[in-house]
């Protein structure tokens, strides 16, 4: 026999309309209420009939991701799993489901988008990053349906998001390998027109300005978030009759083809140069030397953006509309000069 909201509402010794309440994540309750409510429906196995609840509210209980670039190009980059992991576990304890879409061309994209929004297969949409003037935030804008973002826009001032505050990650970042005594500090960049690699980029020559130090454009080199992007960039980089010392990359999995690329040349990390990325993903304590990251919440931005659109979609006003994920450096063997 299936256990309904009731069974729940009187082992629990609530109303139902509590139990429906905690499943849909409503924060207005109590915490010991959350907990014992949770524990019964662990106990009795209840799930949510998502069919029946979609007829009565006329929603999808399904929350929307679009992945930048095709699925091959995401998942080789550890740092997405990850928040996609921090999204679908808030979700699934409130019930939803996660459908992901993307495309190789901005064009699908868009047709990703659009037939999600317009089919009604979902209820709310989380975008993973943003890059200047988006087109997917002027469509989500322009429809009027509920998103949130990971990351910065420059579009419009009250989007939903949950960041990092980047441009200072990456001033801190520069700052550490200053203080090892480096003064010719290069940048492996993601692409152009992504707004975290502008913030960061900012950060880095923020910082060198500060110390005095140069910034040659030759060092700063702009890829993709792939590894091979960190091989070809130390390929160029280390041709350079005037190379830098060290490197601040945007990436971890970017920094492990750098390291790859330095490895086949011939140097070694840190006493030929010195290296320091983002993310702090799970392989950069095991890689060899360990790699000098920041750790930015990749989980924790995950898990609180699904949160503030699932608050958005239960009817709840926002406090403020940006919020900002603490991130701390991580040093390791990467950059420690001996």
């Amino acid at each position: 026999m299936r256990v309904t909201i009731k069974d729940v509402a009187n082992k629990a010794q609530v109303s139902p309309s509590t139990v429906s309440r905690v499943i849909a994540g409503n924060g207005r309750i109590g915490k010991d209420t959350i907990l014992r409510v949770r524990q019964v429906l662990d106990e009795l196995g209840y799930h949510p009939h998502h069919a029946a609840q979609g007829l009565a509210k006329r929603t999808t209980c399904t929350l929307g991701i679009i992945l930048p670039r095709t699925p091959d190009d995401v998942f080789s980059n550890f740092f997405f799993p990850e928040l996609i992991r921090g999204i679908s576990t808030r979700a699934s304890r409130s019930g939803f489901d996660i459908l992901m879409a993307t495309g190789s061309l901005a064009q699908e994209e868009r047709e990703s988008l659009t037939r999600m929004v317009r089919g009604g297969r979902v209820d709310g949409v989380v975008l993973l990053s943003s890059r200047l003037e988006d087109p997917l935030i002027r469509l989500l804008e322009e429809e009027q349906f509920p998103y949130v973002l990971i990351g910065r826009n420059d579009y419009s001032a009250s989007t939903l998001s949950v960041d990092t505050d980047n441009i200072r990650a990456a001033y801190e970042l520069t700052q550490h390998l200053i203080a090892q005594g480096n003064q010719r500090i290069g940048f492996v960049a993601g692409p152009a027109n992504m707004i975290v690699n502008r913030d960061r980029l900012e950060g880095y020559r923020k910082a060198m300005e500060e110390a005095g130090y140069p910034v040659q454009n030759e060092w700063i080199i702009d890829g993709e978030l792939l590894q091979q992007s960190g091989f070809r960039a130390i390929s160029m980089l280390m041709e350079l009759e005037d190379r830098p010392t060290a490197l601040v990359v945007i990436d971890d999995g970017v920094c492990f083809g750098v390291l790859r690329g330095l490895g086949e040349l011939g140097y070694h990390v840190p006493q030929d140069i010195s290296l320091a990325a983002f993310n702090n993903i799970a392989l950069s304590e095991l890689s060899t030397p360990s790699l000098t990251s920041i750790d930015i919440g990749t989980y924790q931005l995950g898990y609180t953006a699904a949160h503030q659109l699932l608050l958005l979609l239960a009817g709840e006003e926002k406090a403020k509309s940006r919020f900002i994920i603490p991130h701390r450096l991580v040093v390791r063997e990467s950059s420690l000069r001996k």
